[in-house]
């Protein structure tokens, strides 16, 4: 068979794809080192390696170079804009020093400390901070498609609660050299002793605390609760004890996964502004039916056929609000999906026997 010379130059271009294509892979601490000579001044041999940020390909390595020396060389994608390394005493981004890195518009590459004393573009102040960097250490080399950002600092041991964070795509920091509010951050803790590291989400238990008190108070419970009134009333006082003792413990529930809200923005600082918000307005919803209870007039009342729509319009409203801000909710913590499939089989139960009911309710009417 003969091959015709458009084949062969075919076959020469998509081999030349291919390594080009593989050469620009990702770094991973299975793969050397291979930083040209003299970009980094000093040596990046036998570092420790580990993958702090699976979802943003960070490849940190490390090591002790010297009694109160400690060498590091940070590899993550070229965002076209600055990647940073924080130090901690918390996990928290606030009351920590970073070492930022970008190449400019021209070429150049910069790599400044940064002391991080608020969450405002104007409190990350540049050329300031707590680590003692040592002189002539920083550099940041672009290549394959990758930034490698190296620095050396003067401690015992570095604190062992580090953050990362990457800029926006495409923007690089202005000539003053204030930073952009970052697109994606994480925190992370590493064992300087054992070379293990992890990832720590901040106030994790509060987080949860929050979400099941969400989940349970205003969209497990109520929805019981409004079942119970809708499908029980022929169990006459019974049903409405029931009633009022689910939907008030799920109304209490509901409160305190609220002021645990409020406690847990304060702590993050957290811009959920609509699922702020909604919540909000569930909470008002609950008072009113509330107060709705404490007002509602006689049987015999004219105003209580009235009172009743009122009554169960609210009451729908906060139940259908309160499922879409709970999976709001559980999108915004990042939980996973076992929590989205949990409570959508628990809300799928109760569809199923809600439906059952109101079926039969239809066919003794009839």
């Amino acid at each position: 068979m003969k091959i015709s010379f458009p084949s062969i130059s075919f076959l020469f271009f998509f081999f030349l794809c291919l390594s080009s294509f593989v050469n620009s892979q990702s770094d991973s601490c299975n793969s050397n080192l291979n930083l040209n000579i003299g970009l980094v001044p000093f040596n990046t041999t036998s570092l420790n390696c580990h993958s702090v940020w699976t979802a943003r390909d960070f490849i940190l390595r490390y090591k002790q170079s010297g009694p109160n020396l400690w060498s590091f060389v940070l590899s993550a994608p070229d965002p076209s804009s600055y990647i940073a390394i924080g130090f901690s005493p918390n996990g928290q981004m606030v009351g920590s020093s970073a070492i930022v890195g970008w190449i400019s518009q021209n070429g150049t590459g910069v790599v400044k400390q940064y002391s991080l004393t608020g969450k405002s573009e104007r409190l990350v102040i540049p050329d300031q901070g707590s680590l003692q960097l040592v002189d002539g250490s920083t550099t940041i080399v672009p290549q394959s498609s990758r930034l490698y950002m190296a620095f050396q600092l003067n401690t015992s041991r570095p604190q062992s609660r580090v953050i990362y964070s990457i800029g926006p795509s495409n923007v690089v920091p202005s000539a003053n050299n204030i930073l952009s509010q970052h697109q994606d951050k994480i925190s992370t803790q590493i064992n300087y002793a054992t070379g293990q590291s992890s990832s720590q989400v901040p106030y994790t238990t509060l987080r949860r605390t929050h979400g099941i008190l969400n989940m349970v108070g205003w969209g497990i419970l109520m929805p019981i609760g409004s079942s119970v009134a809708r499908f029980c009333k022929h169990w006459d006082p019974a049903w409405f004890y029931s009633h009022v003792s689910i939907q008030g413990l799920g109304f209490g529930m509901g409160i305190a996964a609220v002021i645990l809200g409020f406690r847990l923005e304060n702590k993050i600082s957290a811009k959920v502004s609509t699922h702020k918000a909604l919540g909000i307005l569930i909470l008002s919803m609950g008072c009113l039916q509330v107060l709705a209870f404490l007002l509602r007039p006689d049987k015999d009342s004219k105003a209580r056929k009235y009172w009743t729509w009122y009554h169960q319009f609210v009451g729908r409203a906060l139940i259908m609000v309160a499922i879409g801000n709970i999976f709001y909710g559980i999108s915004l913590g990042k939980e996973g999906h076992s929590w989205y499939i949990g409570y959508g089989v628990v809300l799928g139960v109760w569809v199923l026997v809600a439906s059952y009911f109101e079926v039969k309710m239809c066919c003794l009417k009839k």
